[in-house]
């Protein structure tokens, strides 16, 4: 009953100004809910389409987009007008950044005033526990965002603007920054960039944009202020290290599984080619969405990979989701620490708290569970399309990474809003499980240990 009040009226008078009554996990999903109605409404208004679209494929699209997933029931560059467009680059924008950094600045510049928890929501979605001035904070997140979307906007026009011309070269080149940047994956083209794959300059920026994207605010700022390797922080140097491992790793993995595929990279007779290539499909399932390759020609194992790679995710409090890399590495040292028998899990000579472990097991199993029951709803309500297909479609909804086998299109009405609900509860869910873990209130009852057999 009290929620529901809460809901009703979500403000309340105080003597310095109207404060939030809502709890931080209810303003993240009724926030991001709202935003993906009011979006799908300016979508499916006249004006936004070149065609009439559908209810279920504008609230699709304009989650997609809130959810910066890149997902698609429609072609973004035919079936949408300018205005249409820039609707879904405004919605990728707040979507990537955080809803709640939006929120935060809309209700200072209201006059309003946030709670305590609500600040602490707002420095925990972007990294920032310790900064003290929530004003000065959601002030430089959105500028280092349009400084670093500005110089990838300036370089892809160098390549665009000749071809397209001005207006047309620009406005992809804007598009695909802020895409890029929000770890998005929204094209204004319907083979996202495989018409780009043998193009240095636009694989070398798309690719930089949403790696930096994907590091996260607290690393970006952590490497500007420190800019020294011993002194970086411990969460920096394990996001820096693990991304250029993983990056790697899997671009010598993708080299092996589809050199000879001629489909994909056994098509291409230049090695650098291939190398640029097999770099780009390495780096984007972490997860920017788009794609230089065929993605549906990709082999089995290489599938596999990808999955991997979009259910691990990028960094923390960065525009990208999944269960994030930060998780994978904490799950890794704890297994680790297992087999040599040791206490605690360690990295840099540093100890990982115990609080810290059972984040990221809950975290892992959360998503786990949510790709599991969403892709046993998508077998129910799609049993035409290969289980393969339905997979890779989950895992991608779950990682907010848009790319896809190109069933999207073919999935039915049910499985689309469930693929709706998996790419919301993918972006939000993460924060509200790390929110409901780091305010948990410690019991006045101790109950004796019992033991459970394990493997």
């Amino acid at each position: 009953m009290r929620r529901w009040q809460r809901l009703r009226h979500p403000f309340r008078r105080a003597p310095h100004g109207s404060i939030i009554r809502l709890s931080p996990p209810e303003v993240l999903l009724l926030g991001f809910a709202l935003l993906c109605a009011a979006g799908a409404l300016m979508l499916w208004l006249p004006g936004s389409a070149t065609r009439p679209l559908s209810w279920p494929e504008a609230l699709f699209t304009a989650t997609s987009a809130v959810t910066v997933t890149g997902l698609s029931v429609i072609d973004v560059g035919s079936d949408l007008t300018f205005g249409g467009q820039l609707i879904v680059m405004l919605l990728i924008q707040v979507g990537g950044l955080g809803f709640m950094t939006f929120a935060a600045l809309t209700v200072l510049l209201l006059g309003a005033r946030l709670p305590l928890q609500q600040q602490n929501l707002v420095r925990a979605a972007l990294g920032e526990i310790a900064f003290s001035d929530i004003r000065k904070l959601i002030k430089l997140v959105i500028v280092f965002a349009l400084l670093v979307e500005s110089f990838g906007t300036a370089l892809l026009a160098m390549r665009w603007v000749p071809e397209y011309g001005w207006p047309m070269g620009l406005w992809h080149s804007v598009f695909h920054a802020v895409s890029a940047f929000n770890n998005a994956g929204f094209s204004t083209w319907p083979d996202s960039l495989t018409q780009e794959v043998n193009d240095p300059l636009v694989n070398a920026v798309v690719t930089l944009l949403f790696i930096v994207g994907g590091l996260g605010f607290v690393v970006v700022s952590d490497i500007y202020r420190q800019r020294r390797w011993s002194r970086l922080a411990m969460q920096t140097k394990v996001v820096l290290l693990a991304t250029f491992w993983l990056n790697l790793i899997a671009t010598a993995l993708l080299l092996g599984l589809e050199w000879s595929n001629p489909h994909t990279l056994g098509g291409m007779s230049d090695l650098f080619a291939r190398l640029q290539a097999a770099w780009f499909q390495a780096v984007t399932p972490r997860t920017a969405g788009f794609n230089t390759l065929d993605t549906a020609s990709l082999t089995d194992a290489s599938t596999l990979l990808t999955m991997l790679l979009m259910f691990i995710g990028a960094g923390s409090s960065s525009t990208a989701s999944g269960i994030k890399i930060g998780t994978f590495v904490v799950l890794l040292l704890t297994a680790r620490a297992f087999y040599r028998n040791t206490e605690h899990p360690t990295v840099f000579g540093r100890s990982i708290s115990q609080e810290t472990v059972i984040k990221a097991i809950t975290v892992a199993l959360a998503g786990v569970l949510l790709v599991f029951l969403t892709l046993f709803g998508l077998t129910i309500t799609d049993r035409d399309q290969s289980f393969l297909d339905l997979a890779f479609e989950t895992v991608s909804a779950f990682g907010t990474v848009g790319l896809s086998r190109g069933i999207t299109e073919d999935i039915s009405l049910p499985g689309q809003l469930l693929l709706g609900l998996t790419m919301l509860l993918g972006r939000v869910g993460p924060l509200s499980v790390g929110y409901f873990l780091a305010t948990r209130r410690a019991r006045g009852v101790r109950y004796a240990k019992g033991e459970i057999q394990i493997g």
